[in-house]
């Protein structure tokens, strides 16, 4: 009879090493769990862009943290993408949106090896390959500190690739813990995206009226300083108010955007929009 010992390492050798690192990150303890159940709700509940961005920049940094997440959705042939990019740190995302589209190093490379890695999540380092480290994006991820790259995407029934999606982060940020959460996340991730882009006509109607108006000019202002990323003491000092005066707006504009942190007012505000940065 074959001892515990003998058989683990007959499993051991019979598993390939990638499989054994997914084995280990699918172990969960229960609050991991609770966060992945939470976030997968949370993400049903995403159909606007302002929703995506508060639950992609809130909730989900729990599972998968990151300082930026570019989103590209397949168009047309030859390959050419849709991008929306996501990031609580004050980027010129539309920029980055364009360095992905035009990228002919980074995003090919990722998006090859994803399909040889049997289209299962990939994590990877920007600056490891020289030319790699040459491409545009892979510069602006190095600017920002976020050399770090998890990247999965969606595939059709022939296996053609339906959309791609990159998390960027600290090195050390992300690991097979995160690999194996981005195979569960990712089809959430995808929907939720999607349905934000679709037009709410209903919606836009009931919410049009109510947007005029709706922040005066003062927290206009505030909300303003919010979205480059001050503090309460920073922003009192700009407008020579005190800081309990500035948190006493936020209260305010959180109430009146019905939002729950700054990060959330930030998208809203942009989507409605009511802020014009």
């Amino acid at each position: 009879m074959q001892t515990e010992t003998a058989v683990a390492g007959q499993i051991a050798h019979s598993v390939p090493p990638q499989d054994l690192g997914a084995m280990e990150a699918s172990r969960l303890d229960p609050l991991e769990q609770e966060s992945l159940m939470l976030n997968l709700d949370a993400a049903l509940r995403v159909h606007a862009r302002h929703q995506f961005f508060g639950w992609s920049q809130g909730a989900l940094q729990s599972l998968i943290p990151h300082d930026l997440l570019i989103c590209g959705l397949r168009s047309s042939e030859p390959v050419s993408f849709y991008v929306e990019s996501f990031s609580a740190l004050t980027l010129d995302l539309n920029r980055v949106n364009e360095l992905f589209r035009q990228d002919a190093a980074l995003v090919p490379h990722l998006i090859k090896s994803w399909e040889k890695n049997r289209r299962q999540p990939l994590l990877s380092e920007t600056g490891a390959d020289g030319s790699l480290a040459a491409s545009g994006l892979a510069r602006e991820l190095t600017r920002i500190g976020a050399t770090s790259v998890l990247a999965h995407g969606t595939y059709d029934v022939s296996g053609r690739l339906g959309s791609f999606f990159i998390f960027a982060c600290r090195p050390g940020a992300a690991g097979p813990r995160q690999v194996y959460l981005a195979d569960l996340v990712v089809p959430f991730l995808h929907s939720a995206w999607v349905r934000s882009q679709l037009s709410w006509t209903s919606d836009e109607v009931t919410m049009k009226p109510q947007v005029a108006g709706l922040l005066t000019a003062r927290e206009l202002e505030i909300m303003k300083w919010l979205y480059y990323g001050k503090s309460n003491m920073e922003i009192g000092m700009i407008l020579s108010i005190s800081p309990l005066t500035v948190k006493n707006h936020v209260q305010k504009i959180l109430r009146k955007l019905n939002v729950v942190n700054r990060t959330q007012a930030i998208g809203k505000a942009l989507t409605l929009p009511i802020l014009n940065i």
